[in-house]
């Protein structure tokens, strides 16, 4: 397992004993050996100062270097210093901060933040939200009042001398607490090498993968030297401690998932889905553009807005589909039969975007899902429509969804024409994970959408492949990992 190293200007500076944490002078951690060769260390950086090229700074950068986790980031470090990004979370924590220093009546207020915590119960959602945005194991938030409203002023790094002595119990346990962390019990005893964490919301009612996927996940990821966590959006500070980065959760750009996939990539973890491939899958707009510039063929396409909308009957016909740019699930895809009913969707849809996508109606008994990574296929499956429905989920006015049928097929047995047509969509996204939506018309291929985090439930994607195709996922995981730290060492 990873191993907690706290490093400080004087190791007497820290005295908490705790289990499983070794403390350390940043002199012998940036010029001993033994430190530069170990590998899977986790450094807590508690030096005094991180002003530029000072010893606290260095500990932070050669950290990175050596392919530790260090915290607070190098990133993290120049955020701190920022004024500007201040004042921006102090927009968007807005009524969390009115919140919290309701009753304060001074005009100038200290918050101290141990390890995303503070000792007044009280101000610990701000705390915890103010460590996400600035992962540092000690701060210091100052926040002003003018004409009865707070704003959020500077966020600073403290060092253990500025801590009141009376304060050392909590700081005790709120490190104890947050150096557990959340780790998968494992029932054998692995020596691994990288820590993943996979991105979950258990409150989801349509997830990527389902539970039993996700332990399969968990098996194939201990079987490559890969220590799996499951995180929630609630572990946004935590993502340096990890080498990679698998999001199982439903990502939309205006959404923590995609926050999450910017936030590891800054931090240089492995990320599936990276940040570009969710900007680019989530928005249909975007993939309507982007096939038809590369002549891949789709059904018939127009991007309707209020001043064209009466080109629909001539160029889609009906019944046609219309699109939110970011539906998901079937959600925010409705089909209309005639001019009437497209009028009224239309006034609906446009409520949350001022463009949308109409698509000519090409009914089939179900549709070609392509799993493509790291540019090549590894499964194929058939989506059949939901009984007495048009769509694969049928949602109810209840909520509640009806599922068409899946069918997994041997890739050998795909259509050529299929395949190729689903790797050259994928292809233009990038590398990483994806599942592509065709329809078959005549022997014909036409490409539907481009998912990033597609489906990967048992019993259903894994039928023909098995067990191989959660392998394939860590395996490229594993790879990637070991390139990047490659990189760290060669450069």
């Amino acid at each position: 397992m990873k191993k907690h190293l706290i490093v400080t200007d004087n190791p007497s500076d820290w005295h908490m004993e705790m289990s499983g944490v070794s403390v350390v002078s940043a002199r012998d951690y940036l010029t001993h050996e033994s430190f530069r060769k170990q590998r899977g260390l986790r450094v807590y950086n508690l030096c005094r100062s991180y002003r530029y090229q000072s010893t606290g700074y260095y500990v932070s950068l050669l950290a990175s270097a050596r392919g530790h986790k260090p915290i607070p980031s190098v990133s993290t470090i120049q955020d701190l210093k920022s004024p500007t990004i201040a004042r921006l979370l102090s927009d968007e924590l807005d009524d969390l901060i009115q919140k919290s220093l309701t009753d304060i009546s001074a005009d100038v207020f200290t918050l101290s933040v141990y390890f995303g915590h503070n000792t007044a119960k009280r101000h610990d959602r701000l705390s915890s939200r103010l460590f996400k945005h600035f992962p540092s194991p000690l701060l210091r938030a100052q926040f002003e009042k003018e004409e009865n409203h707070w704003d959020l002023v500077s966020v600073k790094p403290i060092s253990l001398l500025e801590i009141p002595e009376s304060h050392n119990d909590d700081i005790r346990d709120f490190a104890v607490n947050y150096f557990k962390g959340k780790k998968v019990p494992n029932l054998k005893e692995i020596n691994f090498n990288y820590d993943l964490a996979i991105l979950v919301n258990p409150a989801e009612v349509l997830p990527p993968s389902d539970e039993k996927a996700l332990q399969k996940f968990v098996k194939a990821g201990n079987e490559f030297g890969m220590s799996i966590e499951f995180i929630t959006r609630d572990d946004y500070s935590r993502l340096a401690e990890f080498d990679a980065l698998f999001i199982r959760e439903t990502t939309a750009v205006n959404h923590h998932t995609y926050r999450f996939s910017r936030k590891a990539s800054a931090e240089g973890l492995v990320v599936i889905d990276d940040p570009d491939s969710i900007l680019k899958c989530t928005n249909k707009i975007y993939l309507a553009e982007l096939l038809d510039a590369h002549r891949i063929r789709t059904p018939k396409t127009i991007i309707v807005h209020r001043e064209n909308l009466k080109e629909v009957p001539d160029k889609i016909g009906f019944p046609c589909i219309l699109k939110q740019p970011d539906s998901a699930f079937s959600q925010g895809v409705k089909k209309a039969s005639d001019m009437d009913q497209l009028l009224e969707l239309l006034e609906s849809l446009w409520t949350k975007s001022d463009l949308l996508i109409a698509q000519e109606y090409l009914p089939t008994e179900f549709d070609w899902r392509i799993g493509i990574l790291d540019k090549s296929v590894i499964y194929a499956c058939k989506y059949f429509m939901a009984r007495n429905h048009w769509q694969i989920v049928k949602q109810s006015n209840s909520g509640k969804h009806l599922d068409g049928r899946v069918q997994a097929v041997d890739v050998r047995e795909v259509p050529e024409n299929i395949l190729a047509t689903g790797l050259r969509a994928a292809n233009l996204i990038g590398n990483g994970l994806y599942g592509v939506d065709i329809k078959e018309i005549g022997g014909k291929p036409y490409v539907i959408e481009i998912n990033d985090n597609p489906s990967i439930d048992a019993g259903y994607e894994d039928q023909v492949v098995k067990g191989d195709l959660y392998h394939s996922i860590m395996r490229v995981f594993r790879e990637r990992i070991e390139k990047r730290k490659q990189r760290h060492i060669t450069t």
